[in-house]
């Protein structure tokens, strides 16, 4: 979730980079929780005494990035943590399953653009089950109330409005996650290494990658890992414009700038006093507040993460994770098959997959589907996909369909009709694709926006929008 309004003046950039009138120089150690006191009083040790991560700490995810997102149009009628990914999933399923396997019980959902289908999911999915014990998974829509006439204006505005709600449980922190990437993360891993250190924020960083924003903004640690600034992709730019005298220590800089995950884990009292009382009137939580506890003196550490993360920041970045399933390459995302770290999505009442006849390598097919005498390949085929007869399908991402459509129904039938040819593709849900249609991008076209007529082409994959009817003989 973005930021759709403009920032308060008062709470600019720039402005955080200074002290609040009467703040003192570092204020960590009034942060910093009381059970830490108590605990080092009769340990010595800040973590002996704490309760488990079920008990002691809350999840709040992210469903949605942007109301201009860059997955668009996947993203035209569903938000980004609702998109399907492998056939039987939706991209909120990884990190709530992170959630689930770090014994987080505790997960609170903030949602707000396109959020009917995740507000669905999520309910059908993970409310009343037996995967969460002693727990929930607890949706909170974007609402307006006699004190807020407006919609959530950024990721900080969401939480700052919703801290009525999140302080009914007395947990230690809060891990505050987007719910829209691919990667298995165990939490517990990070909540250690924040109490270990006994920091007041915690952030999760990528440790193979240096001095790149993947949109979260960047990290300079010091040898210890803790943070000691905050940059955005602007402040990288006007930073490599160093002279040349000066470019051993560019160098030295990069090699301790870290990219930001967009994790944190914060700890309860730190999270309502930098909302409530330092910057009440900030947006979002990246540029305002966590920039804005780095310059007060925080203890902000960082948490180095070495693992499969993909932030699905493009229609290319989606293909390609989904793609890389089909190929079982080392890259590829390894949850879906693990028994210790399963990932759990919504249980389905649909018959098994019927293949009549057909020829399918290297490809992951779900439930439901319909395969008659076609040739599948290096393909995701989503839940209720059916496939008529002599259809070549190669290299594309299907998402199936809600429902099954009669062949006694008038015109087009949902999903691949005979004849078609559909190669390096993406079709949305409940799309009709008519007999001998050819998606294939003959002419090899990078980007073009022809949605009037069913489909875009971005970074030469074509994407056929959801429920687009494409006519009988069609060539694209």
């Amino acid at each position: 979730m973005s930021v759709s309004g403009s920032m308060n003046p008062r709470i600019g950039v720039k402005d955080l980079c200074y002290k609040p009138a009467g703040v003192q120089p570092c204020l960590s150690k009034s942060f910093s929780s009381v059970f830490y006191t108590k605990n080092l009083q009769a340990t010595g040790s800040p973590s002996n005494l704490l309760p488990p991560a079920n008990k002691s700490v809350a999840a709040i995810v992210f469903g949605d990035g942007s109301s201009h997102s860059k997955l668009y149009p996947l993203t035209k009628r569903r938000s980004e943590g609702a998109i399907p990914i492998a056939g039987n999933y939706r991209l909120i399923d990884a990190v709530v399953s992170n959630c689930i396997n770090s014994n987080i019980s505790k997960i609170y959902a903030i949602t707000q653009f396109n959020s009917t289908s995740l507000n669905s999911h999520l309910s059908r999915a993970y409310s009343g089950t037996n995967l969460i014990k002693e727990g929930f998974v607890e949706v909170i829509a974007a609402y307006q109330s006699p004190e807020d006439k407006g919609w959530f204006q950024g990721t900080a505005d969401s939480i700052r409005r919703c801290l009525w709600m999140l302080e009914e449980y007395p947990v230690l922190e809060y891990l505050v996650i987007p719910g829209y990437h691919l990667y298995k993360m165990d939490y517990q891993k990070l909540i250690d290494v924040h109490r270990s250190s006994k920091a007041d924020i915690t952030v999760s960083v990528l440790s193979k990658r240096r001095n790149e924003d993947l949109g979260f903004g960047i990290f300079e640690l010091d040898a210890k890992n803790q943070v000691i600034k905050f940059k955005e992709d602007q402040e990288l730019k006007a930073s490599k414009s160093i002279s040349v005298e000066d470019s051993k220590e560019l160098d030295n800089i990069a090699r301790r700038n870290f990219p930001s995950m967009g994790i944190y884990v914060i700890n309860r009292n730190t999270m309502i006093k930098l909302l409530r009382e330092y910057f009440p009137s900030a947006n979002d939580l990246k540029s305002e507040i966590i920039r804005g506890a780095v310059s007060l003196g925080l203890k902000v550490q960082a948490y180095q993460f070495d693992g499969y993360w993909e932030d699905m920041r493009s229609i290319e970045a989606y293909y390609r994770a989904n793609m890389e399933l089909t190929r079982r390459t080392n890259k590829a995302y390894n949850s879906f098959y693990d028994r210790d770290t399963p990932l759990y999505t919504l249980p389905r009442c649909i018959p098994p997959t019927l293949v009549n006849d057909a020829v399918i390598t290297d490809s992951v097919i779900a439930d439901g589907c319909i395969l008659s005498r076609c040739k599948i390949k290096g393909t995701v085929v989503g839940v209720m996909t059916r496939v008529a007869d002599e259809a070549v399908i190669e290299d594309s991402i299907i998402m199936g369909a809600d429902t099954y459509s009669h062949q006694s129904c008038p015109g087009i039938q949902v999903g691949i009709g005979e004849g078609s040819v559909v190669r390096k593709a993406i079709v949305d849900k409940n799309a009709r694709i008519g007999k001998n249609v050819m998606i294939i991008n003959k002419d090899n076209v990078q980007e073009a926006n022809k949605e009037a007529e069913g489909y875009i082409i971005t970074g030469g994959i074509v994407v056929i929008t959801r429920s687009a009817a494409i006519p009988d003989g069609s060539v694209i």
